[in-house]
């Protein structure tokens, strides 16, 4: 790392963020220079539209001053062009770059596609921004689960068609229920928080087992048809890796009890559609929301669109209008700690990309 008191460090802002935010990484220390040209970067569409208006072009002259501009700097905030070839090319072209801070919790992905080589894999440190995302995702998968629990999909389609049933049906109670957070990370520890404070008995799994104050039950991600043995939802934390790749197959979704609610805000490549929608049909899943897909857009002819029974969230469930704040704030803590010479946290497996 470096010493702040010997050395400049020059930090450049990658993507849209407010004049504002690029102030306060100004302030984190006197030897940090921080290159930002709002000119260069897209409008923002919405709070935290990290990739900004699609229809933003850069003439030639505003194009090279970008590319420049991310040439000169050690430190990126953000992916070039908020993309994994953007990642690739400056790896490339800026051999002086050692850390990028990705905008996503699960920036994993894209630094894969991005084909490092294993020298730039060494090289160029990517932290991301897990963790800044957990409260948001954790209130995302508790929604969830009182929707699946209070039959809001029923009441709704009943509401749009004017019927007033005559048989009432009872709902289900959150308190004294089983959730399974599979994921016991920051944002599963979370949203087990919030689980536990409406009442709800909580287990979970976890690549290192080990004993959680307020969890019931610990194991890995093998041992998970014996937690949804007994489980009246499941949430669904986990990052998309090889290791969880399709995780949610047929034998695990066999494992469940009927009437189970699933909800998935950790990646969608975690859960085998079509399994899934075999469990619909067959009742052992309620009722499924579902904030990922294994493609993204969802594809117009996946029957997940249609299905009464699932709702389907754009991959939005960590957007808030006060995310670009809490990733720089968490960027400046991180930029303190690599000035310092101290281990950076939420830094991108280079091997598992995770």
């Amino acid at each position: 790392m470096m010493n702040s008191m010997t050395s400049q460090l020059t930090v450049a802002v990658a993507v849209p963020l407010e004049p504002e935010l690029v102030e306060e990484i100004r302030r984190t220390d006197p030897s940090v220079t921080v290159l930002y040209d709002p000119d260069l970067l897209p409008p923002e569409r919405y709070p935290a539209d990290h990739a900004g208006d699609p229809a933003f072009t850069r003439t030639p002259e505003q194009e090279e001053r970008y590319w420049s501009m991310l040439d000169a700097a050690d430190v990126l905030f953000g992916f070039p062009n908020e993309s994994a070839a953007g990642l690739a090319r400056i790896a490339a072209s800026n051999p002086n770059l050692r850390w990028v801070h990705a905008m996503a919790a699960g920036a994993g992905g894209a630094v894969k596609a991005a084909g490092l080589s294993p020298e730039n894999l060494e090289r160029i440190t990517v932290t991301t921004s897990a963790g800044v995302h957990s409260l948001p995702l954790a209130e995302f998968g508790i929604m969830g689960v009182l929707n699946g629990f209070k039959r809001t999909a029923e009441l709704a389609q009943d509401q749009r068609a004017k019927i007033w049933p005559e048989l009432r049906t009872p709902t289900r109670m959150a308190n004294g229920s089983r959730v399974v957070v599979t994921g016991l990370g920051e944002i599963g520890l979370e949203t087990a928080r919030l689980a536990r404070a409406l009442g709800m008995k909580v287990s979970g799994t976890k690549r290192t087992v080990e004993e959680i104050d307020g969890i019931d039950r610990v194991t890995t991600n093998k041992n998970l048809p014996e937690l949804l043995a007994e489980a009246d939802a499941v949430i669904n934390t986990l990052p998309g890796t090889p290791f969880t790749e399709r995780l949610f197959n047929r034998e695990v979704f066999g494992a469940m009890r009927h009437g189970t609610v699933l909800v998935n805000v950790g990646r969608g490549t975690v859960v085998d559609e079509e399994a899934l929608l075999e469990a619909l049909d067959e009742g052992r899943v309620s009722y499924a929301c579902l904030d990922v897909f294994a493609v993204e857009p969802l594809p117009s002819g996946s029957p997940l669109w249609d299905h009464p029974r699932v709702m389907v969230s754009p991959h939005t469930s960590a957007l808030n209008a006060s995310e670009n704040r809490y990733i720089t704030e968490r960027f400046c803590s991180n930029l303190r700690k690599f000035l310092d010479g101290e281990p950076l946290p939420h830094v991108v497996d280079p091997v598992h990309f995770y």
